[in-house]
C-alpha cells in the first residue's frame, strides 16, 4: 500500500507562488492516479487537480484553472502541485491522495475517500 506525505505548503501574499509536494513510499507512484484536494476552514474539501496513473493526462477545478499545474516526476516518486497567482480564497488545507484504480475523467465527482491513501496535509496561507 503506498504512503503519501505532502510538503511545501506555507505563509505567503497574494500574487506568490508555493509548490507542493506528495511523496511516496511503499510503492512506485507510476501506477497510481493522484489527486489533490483542499479544504478551507468552514468549507466543505473540494477537488483541486488530478493526474492519471495511465497516460498523465490531468484534471484541474474551474477556480484554479490556468494558475496551478500537476505535475509528476517518476524518478523521485513525486507528484507536485505548482500554485501560482495565489489568491486568498486558496488558504486551505491541501491533501494529496493516491488511487490505482481511480479515474481523472470522473475527479470532478470524487472525494478524498475514494482514494486508497491520503496524507496528513500541509496549510497554504495566502493573505492580501
Amino acid at each position: 500500500q503506498v504512503q503519501v506525505v505532502e510538503s511545501g505548503g506555507g505563509l505567503v501574499q497574494t500574487g506568490d507562488s508555493l509548490r507542493l509536494s506528495c511523496a511516496a513510499s511503499g510503492a512506485t507512484l507510476d501506477y497510481y492516479t493522484i489527486g489533490w484536494f483542499r479544504q478551507a476552514p468552514g468549507k466543505e474539501r473540494e477537488g483541486v487537480s488530478c493526474i492519471s496513473a495511465s497516460d498523465s493526462s490531468t484534471y484541474y477545478a474551474d477556480s484554479v484553472k490556468g494558475r496551478f499545474t500537476i505535475s509528476r516526476d517518476n524518478a523521485k516518486n513525486t507528484v507536485y502541485l505548482q500554485m501560482n497567482s495565489l489568491k486568498p480564497e486558496d488558504t486551505a488545507v491541501y491533501f494529496c491522495a493516491a488511487d490505482q484504480w481511480a479515474s481523472c475523467s470522473g475527479f470532478g465527482y470524487l472525494v478524498l475517500a475514494d482514494f486508497g491513501s491520503s496524507g496528513q496535509g500541509t496549510q497554504v496561507t495566502v493573505y492580501s
